[in-house]
């Protein structure tokens, strides 16, 4: 074995623990390993072609295209799952399904995890109460707090439902195989990490994206 094989070697090694990639698969062989496959499985697939990339379309329209195009078909498979139930909107089941998977939480909490304004998870928040789906007591961690739990008749409006809610999840994932979907998940989950602190910020219209730019895009800092 010659040396410069050994150098290339090292070179890969430092630029691993220069990468992205790095603090997400660890610093052992196992990580590095995983970074080299899919380093040159990224070097082998030819880029993708998207309608008016010669006319200087950008990836990041068409990532956003495309992500407007998912959460719109996403939501016609949600509104047949949901079709002659108890249940008026796809963002009910959500509420009812995140109470369910993460416990008793906060209004604030709950309309958090759902990423929507604090008005309109409000408005949910009455129907389901309305509904008797969920109901308010005080918190075992802090008494002085309330939070909002899943009720028993919620469970099974729910259960009822969950079936085609299930239907409905699957087909969205569509014709992936099992490893695209885990490499979407990463994905996915990549960019929700970037723009959660973001959101957490609540910043103004006025100031979001100015603050984005400077704060949170890579080669900014």
């Amino acid at each position: 074995m010659g040396y410069t094989f050994i150098r290339h070697i090292i070179s890969l090694a430092e630029s691993y623990e220069k990468s992205p990639e790095y603090n997400r698969y660890g610093p052992g062989v196992a990580g590095f390993k995983k970074w080299i496959y899919l380093t040159e499985k990224s070097a082998e697939e030819p880029e993708p072609y998207w309608e008016g990339k010669e006319n200087g379309r950008s990836a990041e329209s068409v990532i956003n295209t495309l992500l407007v195009h998912l959460n719109r078909y996403a939501k016609t498979y949600s509104k047949s799952a949901i079709y002659d139930s108890d249940f008026s909107t796809q963002e009910e089941f959500i509420y009812l399904i995140n109470l369910m998977a993460f416990g008793p939480m906060t209004k604030m909490q709950l309309i958090k995890k759902n990423i929507q304004d604090k008005s309109a998870g409000m408005q949910i928040i009455r129907r389901l109460l309305k509904y008797g789906w969920v109901e308010q007591k005080k918190s075992e961690d802090d008494k002085r707090s309330r939070v909002i739990a899943l009720t028993s008749k919620g469970k099974d409006t729910l259960e009822q439902q969950m079936d085609k809610i299930r239907t409905a999840t699957n087909i969205v994932t569509g014709n992936l195989s099992h490893p695209e979907k885990m490499e979407l998940i990463r994905l996915l989950d990549k960019l929700d990490k970037f723009h959660h602190p973001i959101y957490s910020e609540n910043l103004s219209a006025q100031e979001l994206l100015n603050t984005v730019e400077d704060k949170y895009l890579p080669g900014k800092n």
